[in-house]
């Protein structure tokens, strides 16, 4: 228990030090641009495919379950649009996205940290927290509502295409369901989800890659710890964001 509260601390106090003024933002500049095309554009191809096959999966579970006669056609597309943007899209992508992100990020400070990277920078006067973490939550904050929003409408177009090949249902019911009762608010709900689960997953990976302490094994055993962890905050945030939101 000690260890935990200790942890936060620490936590929060590396946070402090990450939003710091950065130093040079030529610098900070340059290392956004890198932390982008790390973290979100090379985070596509399997963000693609998830999708894809998750939103197939919900149609195909929604048809096949409609036992009720007096039940439309279009409820199909109702049910995994909603399902889609409210949960699915923001939650199951974010968790992905924390064992593929998270893990990579806590490796990379990790080795720097059992290499000594990090102390050569602070002995040349730069701020590590500031110059390694602050560009990879800022990444996160702008790129992951952007890969949701890719996963929403691929999820959408996944489940379509299994609706069409399995011939549960027309394009028609299945359009007029994805357009019914259709509210922007939930967009925006899934978003804010998104953003925060972004930075949940960055801060928590660059704490435990920060704070390793060992050798190649200790950057495997923080690389699993942030990955746990940040899956664990991820469905945390979910719950009590749904109750602000949502009740």
């Amino acid at each position: 228990m000690l260890k935990i509260i200790s942890n936060i601390g620490k936590y929060f106090e590396m946070l402090w030090i990450v939003f710091s003024k950065p130093q040079k933002f030529k610098i900070f500049w340059k290392r956004l641009i890198e932390e982008i095309q790390l973290i979100g554009i090379e985070s596509f191809p399997i963000v693609v495919l998830m999708s894809i096959f998750m939103g197939g999966v919900i149609s195909l579970q929604t048809a096949s379950n409609m036992d009720v006669p007096w039940l439309p056609q279009y409820t199909i597309g109702y049910i995994t649009r909603s399902s889609t943007i409210l949960e699915f899209s923001p939650t199951i992508i974010s968790l992905i996205l924390a064992g593929k992100v998270g893990s990579n990020i806590s490796s990379e400070i990790g080795m720097m940290r059992v290499t000594e990277q990090i102390d050569a920078l602070e002995i040349m006067g730069v701020n590590s927290l500031n110059y390694l973490v602050l560009p990879k939550i800022v990444a996160a904050i702008i790129f992951f509502p952007i890969l949701v929003t890719f996963s929403m409408g691929l999820s959408l177009l996944g489940g379509w295409l299994a609706l069409i090949a399995s011939g549960l249902s027309s394009t028609d019911a299945y359009v007029f369901g994805l357009r019914s009762f259709f509210k922007v608010s939930d967009i925006f709900y899934a978003l804010s989800k998104t953003t925060v689960f972004g930075f949940i997953i960055v801060s928590i990976s660059s704490f435990y890659g920060f704070y390793t302490k060992g050798g190649a094994i200790d950057v495997g055993r923080s690389s699993t710890q942030a990955v746990v962890n940040s899956s664990i905050a991820i469905l945390l945030a979910n719950f009590f964001i749904t109750q602000m939101f949502l009740l």
